[in-house]
């Protein structure tokens, strides 16, 4: 699904049971080509010149995260970020996420580095669902 075109797109969407909406066709696109997760409201500013309403944004959110083509996360700021999940292995699993504790930015985290240290964690104190980095990014360290 890397490098899905919206016929592509369009077909992953039938596939998983859902009306392939030009809404949601634009929805899972935006989040294709993001290189990190996006809130509702960045998908709704993005969207918002293709004439697709904040609460039409909300439903296919939501409607793509049940279908198994989005992954919501809640980064520890209660705000909903998602990010597709593609088939090229880096998403088709939860990963981590380093978040600048100044700006805000959301980056992914490379899980193959942190893996041997997650697998310890998990056989010592249960199964590790998802990590968090909590930092100062390179432009704010500055």
């Amino acid at each position: 699904m890397k490098d899905r075109k919206p016929s592509s797109i369009k077909v992953s969407i039938r596939e998983s049971g859902l009306r392939a909406t030009p809404a949601r066709i634009a929805t899972l696109e935006l989040l294709m080509e993001s290189p990190t997760p996006l809130t509702h409201a960045e998908v709704s500013a993005e969207l918002d010149g293709r004439g697709v309403d904040k609460a039409t944004v909300f439903r296919n959110l939501n409607d793509l995260v049940g279908a198994g083509l989005l992954r919501r996360a809640e980064l520890g700021d209660h705000v909903w970020r998602f990010e597709a999940i593609k088939d090229d292995g880096h998403d088709s699993s939860s990963h981590p996420h380093f978040v600048c504790i100044d700006c805000g930015h959301v980056s992914c985290v490379d899980q193959k580095k942190l893996t041997a240290y997650i697998e310890r964690m998990s056989n010592t104190i249960g199964e590790v669902t998802e990590v968090l980095l909590r930092g100062h990014c390179n432009d704010c360290s500055t």
